[in-house]
C-alpha cells in the first residue's frame, strides 16, 4: 500500500525549496548529491569504481610480494584516464572468477585487468577502445635459426599449458607438445634444451625479458592478428565508455600510454 503524505507537509516543503532556489545562485555542474549520479552515471563526487584482480603481475599487482601499493600496467592507464577526466578512483580488487558478475550487478564502472575484445563478450557488455595490442608468438632460443615462421613448428616440440588456447595453436601449426603448467616451466625447459620452442602472448615474454632479462631467448615469429585488450563497461554506459575513449585518445597522442608501456615492457604495446 502507498503512503500519501499529508498534504500540508507537502505544501511547507514546496513553500521552502522555491525560497530556497529563489536565495541561492545556480550552481552549474554542479556535483551530484549523495546518492545521484553525474552525467557519467557516476556516483556522488564522481568516483569511477575499478575492478582489477591486483594478483596479475605486470598488470595489476601490489607491490613487495602483495604487501605493497597496487601497481600495474592496467593500473596506471586506468589512473591516468581519470586524472584527465577529473574523477577520483577506487580499485575493487576481484577474483577474475567474479569479475563480469560484479560488473553485472553495478558492483563497480569498469572492468581494467587486459580483458580481450571478443565477439561472445560484445554481445554482453561495451569495450572502449583498445589501451594493449599483443600478438602471440613463437618463443626460441636466441641461437636458433630453424624456425621463422608457425610453419616451421611442425614436427618440432613445444612446452605449452594444455588448457591455453597457445596449446591449441601449436598443436593446430603441427608441433608436439610437452605439457606444462604455465610460462616458467615452459621457459625452464627451453633454456634446457628439451623442447624446440613455446608459444605464449608477446607480453609475457616482454615482460619476462625485461624483469629477468637477458633471458636467452628471442622472439622468432609472431600471429599475423594480434589480441587487442580493452577497458569493460556494462551495456548501459555508453556515455562513460565515450569519455574515457577520449582520454585514450588524448594520452595516447601526448604519448603517455607509450611512456607507461615502456616501464612495464620495454616496448609500446598500446597500439
Amino acid at each position: 500500500m502507498i503512503r500519501r503524505l499529508p498534504v500540508v507537509i507537502t505544501a511547507v516543503a514546496l513553500t521552502a525549496a522555491v525560497l530556497t532556489a529563489c536565495s541561492s545562485a545556480p550552481q552549474p555542474d554542479a556535483a551530484p548529491s549523495a546518492g545521484g549520479q553525474d552525467d557519467l552515471g557516476l556516483v556522488a563526487n564522481s568516483t569511477l569504481t575499478v575492478a582489477t584482480e591486483g594478483t596479475y603481475r605486470p598488470f595489476s599487482f601490489h607491490e613487495g610480494g602483495g604487501t605493497g601499493d597496487l601497481v600495474g600496467y592496467d593500473v596506471e592507464i586506468i589512473e591516468a584516464v581519470a586524472e584527465r577526466l577529473d574523477l577520483k578512483v577506487v580499485f575493487q580488487e576481484t577474483q577474475w572468477d567474479a569479475i563480469f558478475a560484479g560488473l553485472d550487478a553495478g558492483r563497480f564502472d569498469v572492468i581494467a585487468n587486459q580483458v580481450t575484445i571478443n565477439d561472445e563478450r560484445e554481445a554482453s557488455y561495451l569495450f572502449s577502445q583498445p589501451y594493449t595490442v599483443s600478438p602471440g608468438v613463437i618463443v626460441t632460443a636466441d641461437d636458433d635459426d630453424s624456425i621463422s615462421s608457425f610453419e616451421d613448428l611442425d614436427g618440432r616440440t613445444t612446452a605449452q599449458s594444455l588448457t591455453s588456447n597457445w596449446y591449441e595453436l601449436a598443436t593446430e601449426s603441427g608441433a608436439k607438445v610437452e605439457s606444462v603448467e604455465g610460462w616458467a616451466q615452459a621457459v625452464a625447459l627451453l633454456q634446457q634444451g628439451r623442447v624446440d620452442a613455446t608459444v605464449n602472448d608477446k607480453l609475457t615474454f616482454l615482460d619476462y625479458e625485461k624483469t629477468d632479462g637477458p633471458t636467452g631467448l628471442k622472439i622468432a615469429a609472431e600471429t599475423d592478428q594480434a589480441g587487442e585488450q580493452a577497458f569493460v563497461f556494462a551495456k548501459d554506459r555508453a556515455a562513460l565508455v565515450e569519455a574515457v575513449d577520449g582520454a585514450l585518445d588524448e594520452l595516447r597522442a601526448d604519448g603517455t600510454l607509450a611512456e607507461i608501456s615502456e616501464k612495464y615492457f620495454g616496448a609500446d604495446v598500446s597500439k
